[in-house]
């Protein structure tokens, strides 16, 4: 295993080195949090990529392919679609915007007064996201160096805490960008093949597997339809990915460069769901469906190699691991400190946003760390984060975007009956039940449509303003104190 290590800790000290390049960069808001928004098609694609193929999707989509054959591609599928979706229909309109939170999006459109609550619900889910990553490091350290689950999560996190807090959004799009090219190389071009090579490709494995192991719906209906309704719609409404597409540079780069992205994430899951298949003929009686991918890495594969697939896994996890955390600290500063805080500086008044907005970082990397110490079950915690996302906040959010006639009323209405709603039910039938989402998604819905109607619609100039923004015609009102930034190209 020295060689494995090796690679190993190269890699994290890579991870190190770009996040203290990355801070020389970020030196305003803007280049802290979305990256100057200047991202080419090229570095768009990659970033994008790898904050959505996180270790649920790595791990846990090999693990779906374990336990049902082809058919367990549909959650990494429709993680595909969603941002596909997103890319294809609303990702010029958002970056249009030019603003840093999802919750600022909806005070431009329904005129200020949805955005503490809603930045309640995304600090939940991003935090929560964020904590289910963490939570997948003693799963990747324990195969590696065979360590304890907190001291496992204590390293992992504190790696993904330093790069984040040091450079922000320029060390993220870096490390990134070097996790998407591992993700490729590891699981793609060394994994998928070897796997198959190693059952006795596609016929022995068709000889020796059910017949539903090879049925493209097999994992059924209903869960699909979950799937699609979790995930896809997810995709399209949460924080850590608006805030990607906030990086891009230009309306042209975030709708191909995220229609990329997607297609790589359908790629992405057919391969997991053949190794998890693969996985099935190696090892028939694995204790768990999550361990075939750390075990057909550790049987299967050379040394060298085994370190490399290692590190991709630990890449799709540090991607997502930081995204959602510099998402946490963004809502939770800018959506709810300083809106209770009630904090108005006069125009031109110098403050250092910058050294805010790194401190929010840290302090909500620490509080991720001690969580996902706290908490055991990683599908339980992406469950109630998704639920709470797509319960509490679709709809709103969606409603602003393509229903002229929501209402500000509406919109706070929808949020707290589909918040409600989906925590009442998730105590009521369990977190993993399919009713909470289902139940909660109509509430809301329902909430927002009736109590829109009841109310008067948005003021004129409210929607006036909203429609320049969309059209991209007024300027952004950038934070007064930010610094001049350095003239650099755009990133390619």
């Amino acid at each position: 295993m020295a060689v494995d290590y090796l690679v190993i800790v190269v890699y994290l000290a890579g991870m190190l080195a770009m996040g203290w390049w990355g801070m020389r960069r970020a030196r305003s808001k803007s280049e802290f949090l979305v990256a100057g928004r200047r991202l080419g098609p090229a570095m768009y694609s990659g970033t994008m990529a790898a904050i959505v193929l996180g270790g649920a999707s790595t791990i846990g989509g090999v693990g779906l392919g374990y336990q049902y054959g082809l058919s367990g591609a549909w959650m990494v599928f429709t993680i595909g679609l969603g941002l596909l979706a997103l890319s294809v229909f609303f990702s010029a309109r958002i970056a249009r915007l030019k603003v840093y939170t999802v919750s600022e999006m909806l005070d431009l459109r329904y005129g200020g007064r949805a955005g503490v609550i809603s930045g309640l619900v995304m600090w939940a889910y991003t935090l929560m996201l964020a904590v289910t990553s963490t939570i997948a490091y003693a799963t990747i350290f324990d195969v590696l160096f065979d360590i304890n689950r907190t001291l496992a999560i204590v390293l992992g996190g504190s790696i993904v805490v330093a790069y984040s807090t040091l450079g922000g959004m320029w060390s993220i799009t870096l490390t990134d960008m070097v996790q998407f090219v591992v993700k490729t190389i590891g699981v793609l071009l060394l994994l998928l093949p070897i796997a198959v090579v190693k059952a006795g490709g596609f016929a022995e494995m068709k000889a020796q597997l059910p017949t539903e192991y090879f049925d493209p719906l097999g994992i059924g209906g209903e869960t699909i339809f979950t799937y699609v309704l979790i995930y896809t719609f997810g995709m399209l409404i949460g924080q850590d990915i608006w805030q990607r597409v906030f990086t891009a540079r230009s309306d042209r780069t975030a709708r191909w460069g995220g229609t990329v992205a997607g297609t790589y994430c359908l790629a992405y899951a057919v391969a997991g769901a053949v190794i998890g298949t693969a996985a099935k003929v190696l090892y028939p009686e694995l204790a768990s469906p999550d361990d075939a991918f750390a075990t057909i890495v550790k049987d299967e594969l050379p040394m060298g190699v085994r370190g490399l697939v290692l590190a991709a896994a630990l890449a799709a996890v540090m991607s997502t691991s930081s995204g959602a955390l510099i998402a946490c600290a963004t809502v939770a500063n800018n959506d709810i400190w300083a809106r209770l805080r009630g904090i108005v500086r006069p125009q031109g008044e110098q403050h250092d946003e910058v050294k805010g907005n790194r401190a929010f970082i840290l302090l909500m990397g620490l509080a991720v760390i001690a969580t996902a110490i706290a908490l055991n079950d990683v599908v339980q915690a992406l469950t109630v984060a998704y639920n709470l996302l797509v319960g509490g906040l679709l709809v709103p959010i969606l409603g602003g975007l393509l229903w002229k006639r929501g209402t500000a009323q509406g919109a706070l209405a929808s949020v707290a009956v589909g918040g409600l709603a989906v925590t009442g039910l998730m105590a009521a039938y369990g977190i993993l039940a399919n009713e909470p989402v289902y139940y909660g998604l109509l509430a809301s819905l329902a909430a927002h449509v009736v109590v829109s109607l009841a109310t008067r619609p948005t003021d004129a100039a409210v929607l006036a303003a909203w429609r320049e923004r969309l059209a991209g015609r007024a300027p952004a009102p950038e934070n007064a104190s930010e610094t001049v930034s350095e003239q650099v190209p755009a990133a390619q």
